[in-house]
């Protein structure tokens, strides 16, 4: 997860530490395993003696499409609605003149949202449903996920002409 969001959501050093892992390691098996997402990685991660913390955090971000798992901690709500969010804003820069999370404001993923045959991929009500859980408007959730991304953004391809 972008340390945007670490700092936004746990701001002492060991919870950062803490999201920072499950940030890299939540989609460990989708590439080998797209059939058996976090089903896979619970169990890749348990035959490593991982922390069940850490285990259920991975599990709980594909609730209700590849997992049962509620996502009840903060860190973990955090993860179920951005995970899908980071697609869109990525989906969103990649259309912009720009190539750019840089000069990208919310409204511009709000007007994307709004069109459900672009990116069509992500799961909108998983979005919805993870800034009901976390008590944050839609626009506020966009403007932080931009803003996380953007710290980020020349490590993950969208820093474009700017």
């Amino acid at each position: 997860m972008p340390a945007r969001h670490t700092r936004l959501f746990c701001p002492n050093l060991v919870g950062t530490v803490q999201w920072g892992i499950i940030g890299l390691v939540h989609d460990l098996d989708y590439q080998q395993f797209p059939n058996q997402h976090c089903t896979k990685t619970a169990e890749i991660l348990h035959a490593h003696d991982w922390p069940e913390d850490y285990v259920r955090a991975v599990v709980s971000h594909g609730c209700g499409i590849c997992s049962d798992v509620q996502p009840q901690e903060k860190m973990e709500k955090v993860l179920y609605a951005v995970d899908e969010l980071t697609g869109l804003v990525s989906a969103t820069a990649l259309v912009r003149p720009s190539k750019s999370v840089m000069d990208m404001e919310p409204k511009s993923v709000k007007k994307k949202w709004k069109d459900k045959s672009f990116a069509a991929g992500v799961n909108r009500e998983v979005i919805q449903k993870g800034a009901e859980m976390l008590g944050m408007e839609l626009s506020d959730l966009f403007r932080e996920t931009i803003t996380g991304m953007r710290e980020v953004a020349e490590e993950i391809g969208l820093k474009g002409e700017v």
